[in-house]
């Protein structure tokens, strides 16, 4: 995976040293030589990762070039790795607490950091393409662009976390710190059927495989965005890369400090909340992208895109598609009287009876105005029509309630069928033929349904009321 690292380190046998390593896996790399310089630079360039020196004479040291590179929107995504010679608990703690991703001690493991480094990269790849799909869905205007970031939004609350561990003492330990914030509950307790936001694991577990409930969470559906925080013995470092190549998102050492398990969990669970927050604002835009807003039904883009194969399967010999059109009767009138207010209200009320007249597998669509469409798939001409009476008659049997309006107002719908019935048959034709069948039952008197006769493309009266 080739990504752009940006390595900071006032010494400069210590950048070459790191360009030389991380370049040798064909890495882009960038440097800097203090703290001040690596935020502007991450905030210019925006690496995909951030290698970070503490002990930097002059201006701001790595803790708070960190701080700050996690408070910035721009770059409060990048992962970044903490490389200093101080190795002990304090500080470790406090580049953990600045919002790093890891604490490595000099002189650097390098199958440690080239570990590390490929996991956190691949996340950020997810990030990435989250992001990407967000700023497309604002240029869309269908996310606003005044939405505040989604790490902003869901800072960071009690979560669930899951420990699967066989060391009692070690459980006991883990869950007297992580139940200071969060609720904790093993594998197979009751509590457990709640979805996790953290998963802990054992790799040194004697009574099961470790490593193949990490792979079994990476791989599932349900688990696949779960972190996984696997605990490992300090010096088994081929235990350790093996659980980062198989997913895990981060490391903790035996003896479990509970300081440092709590900045772990608080880091991999803000993360989670930040693309579960991405991943729903994108559902939320491609909900957008084919609703419609006022009545809450599939608009005019979802239509073309779900009747073209319908038809063109049709055509090749396969089940029959059939469409209604349907325009309130005298809506123009109703608004001039009433108020568009009052309109919008009936658009609504309608498209509430027209939803609990159509089936599950029918689409209904709003054309615009106040027109609206049914695809019904695997739907013949004649059951097409016999579906429309019911919807007509379920329309007019109730008049419409209207905040503002002291009395009940009377609506009617006018009704047009078409089915695609020859491999001539297109999008175009089969809503033009529903049209004109529309237009014949406005023309004779509306409040009925007209369906084109399927067999000789005549018009025909499927039903008249009135």
């Amino acid at each position: 995976m080739s990504a752009r690292i940006l390595v900071v380190d006032d010494l400069e046998a210590n950048r070459r040293l790191l360009e030389a390593k991380l370049g040798a896996d064909y890495y882009d790399v960038l440097t800097a030589q203090r703290g001040e310089e690596a935020v502007q630079l991450a905030k210019r360039e925006k690496p995909d990762l951030i290698l970070l020196d503490v002990m930097m004479p002059g201006g701001i040291d790595g803790y708070e070039a960190c701080r700050r590179l996690k408070s910035m929107p721009e770059t409060r995504h990048i992962p970044i790795i903490i490389l200093t010679t101080l190795d002990d608990r304090e500080n470790r703690l406090r580049g953990l607490q600045a919002g790093a991703e890891e604490f490595l001690t000099k002189p650097i493991d390098d199958v440690q950091l080239i570990a590390r480094v490929k996991s956190l990269l691949a996340l950020k790849v997810v990030i990435d393409e989250l992001r990407a799909r967000e700023a497309s869905g604002k240029r869309m205007g269908v996310i606003g662009e005044d939405a505040r970031d989604p790490l902003e939004q869901h800072r960071l609350t009690a979560g669930n976390v899951l420990v699967v561990d066989d060391n009692a003492s070690q459980v006991k330990r883990i869950k007297a710190a992580l139940e200071v914030e969060h609720r904790v509950c093993m594998l197979g307790e009751a509590d457990a059927a709640e979805a996790p936001d953290l998963c802990v694991v054992s790799v040194t577990a004697k009574s099961f495989d470790g490593f193949r409930i990490i792979a079994r969470m990476r791989s599932g559906e349900a688990t696949r965005h779960l972190p996984i925080l696997a605990v490992v013995d300090p010096d088994d470092r081929q235990r350790l890369v093996r659980a980062l190549e198989l997913g895990a998102h981060d490391i903790i050492a035996r003896p479990i400090d509970e300081e440092e398990i709590q900045a772990r969990a608080r880091t991999l669970m803000r993360r989670k909340r930040y693309m579960d927050a991405l991943r729903s604002r994108l559902d939320q835009s491609f909900e957008l992208a084919i609703t419609d807003q006022l009545t809450g039904l599939y608009n005019r883009r979802f239509l073309f895109g779900q009747l073209a194969p319908l038809v063109q399967r049709s055509q090749c010999g396969g089940e029959a598609v059939s469409v209604m059109t349907i325009d309130i009767d005298h809506f123009k009138r109703l608004n001039d009287t009433y108020g568009h207010d009052a309109g919008d209200a009936v658009l609504r009320d309608f498209a509430v009876r027209l939803g609990s007249n159509t089936r599950p597998s029918d689409f209904a669509c709003r054309m615009g105005g106040e027109e609206f469409v049914v695809i019904m798939p695997r739907t013949s001409g004649d059951i097409a029509c016999l579906a429309a009476e019911r919807l007509r008659r379920s329309v007019c049997a109730s008049p419409f309630m209207v905040p503002g309006v002291a009395h009940a107002i009377d609506v009617t719908v006018s009704i047009g069928v078409a089915a695609a019935t020859n491999s001539d048959d297109s999008v175009e034709t089969l809503l033009k033929r529903a049209d004109e069948a529309l237009y014949e039952a406005k023309r004779t008197g509306r409040n009925r349904v007209i369906g084109k006769a399927f067999d000789h493309g005549e018009l025909n009266t499927a039903r008249v009321v009135r």
